[in-house]
Protein backbone atom coordinates (compact mmCIF):
# COMPACT_ATOMS: atom_id res chain seq x y z
CA UNK A 1 0.00 0.00 0.00
CA UNK A 2 2.83 2.39 0.91
CA UNK A 3 4.61 1.77 -2.41
CA UNK A 4 1.34 2.28 -4.29
CA UNK A 5 0.79 5.58 -2.49
CA UNK A 6 4.31 6.73 -3.38
CA UNK A 7 3.85 5.80 -7.02
CA UNK A 8 0.47 7.51 -7.13
CA UNK A 9 2.00 10.66 -5.64
CA UNK A 10 4.76 10.55 -8.24
CA UNK A 11 2.19 10.20 -11.01
CA UNK A 12 0.34 13.23 -9.65
CA UNK A 13 3.55 15.26 -9.69
CA UNK A 14 4.22 14.27 -13.30
CA UNK A 15 0.66 15.08 -14.31
CA UNK A 16 0.82 18.38 -12.48
CA UNK A 17 4.08 19.27 -14.22
CA UNK A 18 2.70 18.22 -17.60
CA UNK A 19 -0.32 20.46 -17.06
CA UNK A 20 1.91 23.35 -16.07
CA UNK A 21 4.07 22.95 -19.17
CA UNK A 22 1.09 22.64 -21.47
CA UNK A 23 -0.57 25.68 -19.96
CA UNK A 24 2.34 27.95 -20.83
CA UNK A 25 3.07 29.52 -24.18
CA UNK A 26 5.84 31.94 -25.11
CA UNK A 27 3.32 34.76 -25.56
CA UNK A 28 1.76 34.14 -22.12
CA UNK A 29 5.12 34.19 -20.35
CA UNK A 30 6.23 37.28 -22.27
CA UNK A 31 3.05 39.21 -21.42
CA UNK A 32 3.33 38.26 -17.73
CA UNK A 33 6.96 39.36 -17.80
CA UNK A 34 6.05 42.71 -19.34
CA UNK A 35 3.46 43.17 -16.57
CA UNK A 36 6.13 42.36 -13.97
CA UNK A 37 8.37 45.03 -15.49
CA UNK A 38 5.60 47.58 -14.93
CA UNK A 39 3.34 47.02 -17.90
CA UNK A 40 3.36 48.06 -21.54
CA UNK A 41 2.02 51.55 -20.84
CA UNK A 42 4.76 52.35 -18.31
CA UNK A 43 7.49 50.92 -20.54
CA UNK A 44 6.29 52.88 -23.55
CA UNK A 45 6.73 56.14 -21.62
CA UNK A 46 10.47 55.53 -21.45
CA UNK A 47 12.23 57.35 -24.28
CA UNK A 48 15.82 57.44 -22.99
CA UNK A 49 17.83 55.88 -20.18
CA UNK A 50 21.21 56.81 -18.71
CA UNK A 51 22.81 54.21 -16.42
CA UNK A 52 25.95 55.06 -14.44
CA UNK A 53 27.90 52.61 -12.33
CA UNK A 54 31.00 50.56 -11.62
CA UNK A 55 32.44 47.54 -13.40
CA UNK A 56 34.74 44.70 -12.49
CA UNK A 57 36.58 42.98 -15.33
CA UNK A 58 37.68 39.42 -14.57
CA UNK A 59 40.68 38.46 -16.71
CA UNK A 60 43.54 35.98 -16.60
CA UNK A 61 45.71 38.83 -15.32
CA UNK A 62 43.38 39.51 -12.39
CA UNK A 63 40.44 41.69 -11.39
CA UNK A 64 40.27 45.14 -12.97
CA UNK A 65 37.88 47.80 -11.56
CA UNK A 66 36.47 50.61 -13.64
CA UNK A 67 33.43 52.72 -14.46
CA UNK A 68 30.63 52.43 -17.00
CA UNK A 69 28.03 54.76 -18.46
CA UNK A 70 25.33 53.32 -20.74
CA UNK A 71 23.00 55.57 -22.74
CA UNK A 72 19.92 54.19 -24.51
CA UNK A 73 17.35 55.88 -26.72
CA UNK A 74 14.40 54.86 -28.87
CA UNK A 75 14.05 52.81 -30.92
CA UNK A 76 17.32 50.91 -30.56
CA UNK A 77 20.26 53.22 -29.95
CA UNK A 78 23.01 52.42 -27.47
CA UNK A 79 26.26 53.90 -26.29
CA UNK A 80 28.44 52.22 -23.66
CA UNK A 81 31.50 54.00 -22.28
CA UNK A 82 33.91 51.93 -20.17
CA UNK A 83 36.96 53.31 -18.40
CA UNK A 84 39.54 51.36 -16.40
CA UNK A 85 43.04 51.92 -15.04
CA UNK A 86 45.45 49.22 -16.23
CA UNK A 87 48.57 50.84 -14.78
CA UNK A 88 49.05 47.93 -12.40
CA UNK A 89 49.38 45.69 -15.47
CA UNK A 90 51.70 48.08 -17.30
CA UNK A 91 49.09 49.07 -19.86
CA UNK A 92 47.94 52.55 -18.77
CA UNK A 93 44.37 53.79 -19.16
CA UNK A 94 41.69 51.78 -20.95
CA UNK A 95 38.73 53.49 -22.59
CA UNK A 96 36.20 51.63 -24.73
CA UNK A 97 33.44 53.69 -26.34
CA UNK A 98 30.94 51.41 -28.14
CA UNK A 99 28.26 53.11 -30.23
CA UNK A 100 25.22 51.88 -32.13
CA UNK A 101 22.81 54.21 -33.95
CA UNK A 102 20.15 51.57 -34.65
CA UNK A 103 21.76 50.48 -37.91
CA UNK A 104 25.53 50.78 -37.70
CA UNK A 105 27.98 50.26 -34.88
CA UNK A 106 31.46 51.54 -34.08
CA UNK A 107 34.01 51.08 -31.30
CA UNK A 108 36.62 53.59 -30.15
CA UNK A 109 39.15 51.46 -28.25
CA UNK A 110 42.26 52.97 -26.67
CA UNK A 111 43.98 49.58 -26.49
CA UNK A 112 43.01 47.71 -29.67
CA UNK A 113 42.22 50.60 -31.99
CA UNK A 114 39.01 52.02 -33.43
CA UNK A 115 36.90 49.76 -35.65
CA UNK A 116 33.41 49.25 -37.09
CA UNK A 117 31.12 46.63 -35.57
CA UNK A 118 30.29 43.97 -38.15
CA UNK A 119 28.97 40.45 -38.65
CA UNK A 120 27.28 38.54 -35.85
CA UNK A 121 27.94 41.26 -33.26
CA UNK A 122 26.18 43.85 -35.42
CA UNK A 123 23.24 41.49 -36.13
CA UNK A 124 22.78 40.96 -32.38
CA UNK A 125 22.71 44.71 -31.71
CA UNK A 126 20.13 45.16 -34.45
CA UNK A 127 17.97 42.44 -32.88
CA UNK A 128 17.64 44.32 -29.62
CA UNK A 129 15.23 47.17 -28.89
CA UNK A 130 14.64 49.78 -26.22
CA UNK A 131 13.23 50.02 -23.61
CA UNK A 132 12.64 46.25 -23.73
CA UNK A 133 12.94 43.68 -26.54
CA UNK A 134 9.78 41.87 -25.40
CA UNK A 135 7.65 44.84 -26.46
CA UNK A 136 7.98 44.35 -30.22
CA UNK A 137 10.04 41.22 -30.84
CA UNK A 138 7.55 39.97 -33.44
CA UNK A 139 8.01 43.11 -35.53
CA UNK A 140 11.71 42.30 -35.86
CA UNK A 141 10.93 38.85 -37.22
CA UNK A 142 11.97 37.14 -34.00
CA UNK A 143 10.48 33.72 -33.25
CA UNK A 144 9.81 32.92 -29.57
CA UNK A 145 9.36 29.34 -28.36
CA UNK A 146 8.47 28.04 -24.90
CA UNK A 147 11.13 25.41 -24.12
CA UNK A 148 10.09 24.26 -20.65
CA UNK A 149 10.97 24.78 -17.03
CA UNK A 150 14.46 24.61 -15.50
CA UNK A 151 16.21 25.45 -12.25
CA UNK A 152 18.61 28.38 -12.08
CA UNK A 153 20.24 28.05 -8.69
CA UNK A 154 17.32 27.62 -6.30
CA UNK A 155 14.85 29.38 -8.61
CA UNK A 156 12.31 27.76 -10.93
CA UNK A 157 12.34 29.41 -14.33
CA UNK A 158 10.36 29.35 -17.54
CA UNK A 159 12.72 28.98 -20.49
CA UNK A 160 12.12 30.78 -23.78
CA UNK A 161 14.18 30.52 -26.96
CA UNK A 162 14.32 33.63 -29.15
CA UNK A 163 15.44 32.99 -32.73
CA UNK A 164 16.02 36.01 -35.01
CA UNK A 165 16.25 35.94 -38.82
CA UNK A 166 19.94 36.82 -38.47
CA UNK A 167 22.26 36.78 -35.49
CA UNK A 168 22.39 34.61 -32.39
CA UNK A 169 19.54 32.69 -30.83
CA UNK A 170 19.03 33.68 -27.19
CA UNK A 171 17.88 31.30 -24.45
CA UNK A 172 16.11 33.33 -21.77
CA UNK A 173 15.33 32.14 -18.25
CA UNK A 174 12.38 33.93 -16.58
CA UNK A 175 11.77 33.53 -12.85
CA UNK A 176 8.58 31.49 -12.44
CA UNK A 177 7.55 33.52 -9.39
CA UNK A 178 8.49 37.12 -10.25
CA UNK A 179 8.35 36.73 -14.08
CA UNK A 180 11.52 38.82 -14.35
CA UNK A 181 14.38 37.50 -16.53
CA UNK A 182 17.35 36.30 -14.48
CA UNK A 183 19.61 34.75 -17.12
CA UNK A 184 20.25 34.59 -20.87
CA UNK A 185 22.61 32.33 -22.78
CA UNK A 186 23.73 32.79 -26.39
CA UNK A 187 26.62 32.02 -28.72
CA UNK A 188 28.27 35.13 -30.12
CA UNK A 189 31.05 35.70 -32.62
CA UNK A 190 33.31 38.66 -31.96
CA UNK A 191 36.44 39.26 -34.09
CA UNK A 192 39.26 38.47 -33.52
CA UNK A 193 38.25 36.14 -30.66
CA UNK A 194 35.80 34.03 -32.65
CA UNK A 195 32.68 32.24 -31.41
CA UNK A 196 32.04 31.68 -27.72
CA UNK A 197 29.08 31.20 -25.40
CA UNK A 198 28.08 34.16 -23.25
CA UNK A 199 25.90 34.04 -20.16
CA UNK A 200 24.24 37.17 -18.77
CA UNK A 201 22.70 37.23 -15.30
CA UNK A 202 20.45 40.11 -14.20
CA UNK A 203 19.54 40.84 -10.58
CA UNK A 204 18.83 43.57 -8.01
CA UNK A 205 15.74 44.79 -9.86
CA UNK A 206 14.55 48.18 -8.63
CA UNK A 207 11.65 50.45 -9.53
CA UNK A 208 12.64 53.50 -11.58
CA UNK A 209 9.70 55.65 -12.72
CA UNK A 210 7.30 52.72 -12.47
CA UNK A 211 9.52 50.33 -14.42
CA UNK A 212 11.70 47.53 -13.04
CA UNK A 213 15.37 47.83 -13.99
CA UNK A 214 18.23 45.46 -13.06
CA UNK A 215 20.95 47.30 -11.14
CA UNK A 216 23.39 44.38 -11.45
CA UNK A 217 24.35 42.63 -14.69
CA UNK A 218 27.00 39.90 -14.86
CA UNK A 219 28.43 38.68 -18.16
CA UNK A 220 30.58 35.55 -18.19
CA UNK A 221 32.28 33.61 -20.97
CA UNK A 222 35.43 31.67 -21.71
CA UNK A 223 37.01 34.97 -22.77
CA UNK A 224 36.42 37.11 -19.68
CA UNK A 225 33.90 38.17 -17.06
CA UNK A 226 32.31 41.57 -16.62
CA UNK A 227 30.11 42.62 -13.71
CA UNK A 228 28.21 45.93 -13.92
CA UNK A 229 26.78 47.45 -10.75
CA UNK A 230 24.76 50.56 -11.46
CA UNK A 231 24.56 53.39 -8.97
CA UNK A 232 22.19 55.74 -10.77
CA UNK A 233 19.64 55.18 -13.55
CA UNK A 234 17.74 58.10 -15.07
CA UNK A 235 14.87 58.01 -17.57
CA UNK A 236 13.82 60.53 -20.21
CA UNK A 237 16.76 62.90 -19.80
CA UNK A 238 17.80 64.81 -22.96
CA UNK A 239 20.39 62.84 -24.93
CA UNK A 240 22.74 64.09 -27.65
CA UNK A 241 22.10 61.98 -30.76
CA UNK A 242 25.78 62.31 -31.72
CA UNK A 243 26.65 59.93 -28.88
CA UNK A 244 25.35 56.98 -30.92
CA UNK A 245 27.22 57.68 -34.16
CA UNK A 246 30.81 57.35 -35.30
CA UNK A 247 32.54 60.64 -34.42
Amino acid sequence: MKKFAQRFAAILVVLSWAHLSAAQTADEVIEKSLTAFGGRAALEKIKTRVSIGDIMLSTQAGEIPGTIEVTNALPNKTRALIKADLSAFGAGQLQVDQRFDGTNGYVLDSMQGDRPITGNQLDNMRNSSFPHPFLNYKATGMKATFVGKEKVGDRDTFVLMFEPPAGSAVKTYIDAETYLPIKTVSKVNVPPVGEFEQTTETSDYRDVDGVKVPFKIKNTSSVQGLTMTFIKITHNAPVDEKLFSKP
